[in-house]
């Protein structure tokens, strides 16, 4: 009579090998929640094309390298702001820090579009060497020309040199949270309509980008 080992006859119910892999399921209020953790610093990114000239309130901001004799900065804009059309048109925009001190400039350059109206009125600005506005009141500025652009369909991601910077008034900057803490509360409704209203118009761009990109990759097929 033969005898087999008792590896060969695994245990009723035992497992015989590791489960297959299922996809992972993205799980929106995980990613919230580490979103929420961050305290991003809250910049004005102004451009001019045209005669026209407009700015809004950005987080979408870093540097993009780490050596300090070569700037350079990556912003994101969606595509549905008036700002987002002058720096198509200029190649080139100006970032501000804004201090905790400058709320009024949230409001200003945040909650209005600049198809309405002239954001700069009353404000003391300069043109910077690549002809963007620069407020000289913030806690400082960086003057950026356009070096490359990638479109991700609800925006446009900028990767652009530092051609001029000053420091102007170094002070803490201002920060989403300190904003959210020190909104009045007509100002934070409508901050927060707007978002709503353009995380929608994003959505539907990230899809229709991601649409029409599976489309591509149908037609290279052989």
């Amino acid at each position: 009579m033969s005898h087999r080992s008792p590896e060969s006859h695994p245990p009723k119910g035992e497992n015989k090998g590791p489960p297959p892999e299922v996809p992972p399921v993205p799980d929106d209020t995980a990613s919230s929640t580490l979103f929420a953790c961050l305290d991003r610093e809250l910049w004005l990114v102004t451009a001019q094309a045209g005669g026209r000239r407009g700015g809004l309130i950005a987080t979408f901001i870093g540097e993009a390298t780490i050596a300090a004799e070569l700037p350079r900065m990556v912003v994101g804009l969606a595509k549905q702001h008036h700002t987002w059309g002058l720096v198509e048109a200029a190649g080139a925009f100006a970032l501000h820090l804004l201090g905790e001190h400058q709320l009024d400039w949230v409001w200003r350059f945040g909650l209005h579009s600049g198809r309405d109206g002239d954001k700069f009125d009353g404000l003391v600005v300069r043109p910077a060497a690549t002809g963007s506005p620069v407020l000289k009141d913030a806690v400082g500025w960086l003057d950026c020309r356009v070096e490359a652009r990638l479109d991700t369909g609800d925006r446009t991601i900028y990767l652009a040199e530092v051609v001029q910077s000053e420091v102007t008034h170094l002070a803490p900057p201002l920060t989403l949270k300190r904003l959210l803490q020190s909104a009045p509360p007509e100002c934070l409704r409508e901050m927060k309509r707007q978002r709503h209203v353009d995380a929608e118009a994003d959505a539907e761009a990230i899809r229709a980008w991601r649409a029409a990109r599976v489309e591509v990759c149908k037609e290279a097929r052989p």
